[in-house]
C-alpha cells in the first residue's frame, strides 16, 4: 500500500459490516433515529410466511446482535417487543416476536422502527471508534474555526463512510478518515473538518 493512502478512520457502524445494500430509505443514520439517548436498532419489514414472522433490518454491526439488546420499543414508546427467535435470510433477518402469532399482526407492525437506550449499547473498544449516533448533532468547523454546520446524516454504502453536514446554506459530504476529519471531540460538541479541497 503507498504511504500515501489514507485509509478510512475506523469507527463503530449502527448497520451491518456485510456491504449488503440497505433498504429503500435506510441508507444512513439520521437525527431523526437518535432522540432522547434513544437509538434505532432495526426496522419491521412486510410480514414473512403466516405465522407471525417479520422480515426485519438490522442496524447493528452484527445483524444478529440485535436481540442481545432486551426490550425494544416504538418511536413513540408505546408499543415494547422481545425478540423469540432470529434466522437469517438473504438480505434481511427473519424474527419472530413474543405476542406475534399470525400474519395480520405481524402486517400491522411493517415498517416500525425499533428503539433501544444508547446506555444499553457495549462501550467502543478504542478512543479511535465510534457510534453513529455519538457523531450525529455535533457541529463541524474548519482547523481555523470556521462554523460549517451540523452532522445530520452519516451514510454508508459500502465504500466508506461519508458524512454529510448542513445548516450553513450549503449540503456538505465529507469522508469520514483521519486526513478530512482530524479532530472528534465529542465532549466538546463538535468535530474538526479539513474540506477536500485543502486535503488533495
Amino acid at each position: 500500500m503507498s504511504a500515501e493512502l489514507t485509509p478510512p478512520r475506523r469507527h463503530r457502524s449502527l448497520r451491518s459490516c456485510r456491504g449488503d445494500p440497505p433498504p429503500p430509505g435506510e441508507g444512513r443514520q439520521k437525527r431523526g433515529d437518535i432522540q432522547e439517548n434513544r437509538i434505532c436498532v432495526a426496522k419491521i419489514g412486510a410480514p414473512h410466511g403466516i405465522s407471525g414472522e417479520v422480515r426485519l433490518w438490522s442496524f447493528t454491526e452484527d445483524p444478529m446482535a440485535v436481540a442481545s439488546y432486551g426490550t425494544l420499543e416504538s418511536e413513540d414508546g408505546a408499543l415494547h417487543f422481545e425478540i423469540e427467535d432470529l434466522r437469517p435470510a438473504k438480505g434481511f433477518i427473519v424474527a419472530r416476536l413474543f405476542g406475534i402469532r399470525d400474519r395480520s399482526a405481524a402486517a400491522r407492525l411493517t415498517n416500525l422502527k425499533l428503539y433501544v437506550p444508547r446506555d444499553r449499547l457495549p462501550p467502543t473498544e478504542d478512543a479511535d471508534t465510534f457510534y453513529h449516533a455519538d457523531l450525529v448533532g455535533l457541529s463541524a468547523v474548519t482547523p481555523e474555526g470556521e462554523e460549517l454546520g451540523k452532522i445530520s446524516a452519516i451514510y454508508h454504502y459500502g465504500a466508506g463512510d461519508l458524512i454529510e453536514i448542513t445548516g450553513s446554506g450549503e449540503t456538505l459530504l465529507v469522508p469520514f478518515r483521519q486526513d478530512t476529519v482530524p479532530t472528534i471531540d465529542i465532549a466538546g460538541g463538535k468535530i474538526v473538518v479539513v474540506p477536500l479541497v485543502e486535503s488533495e
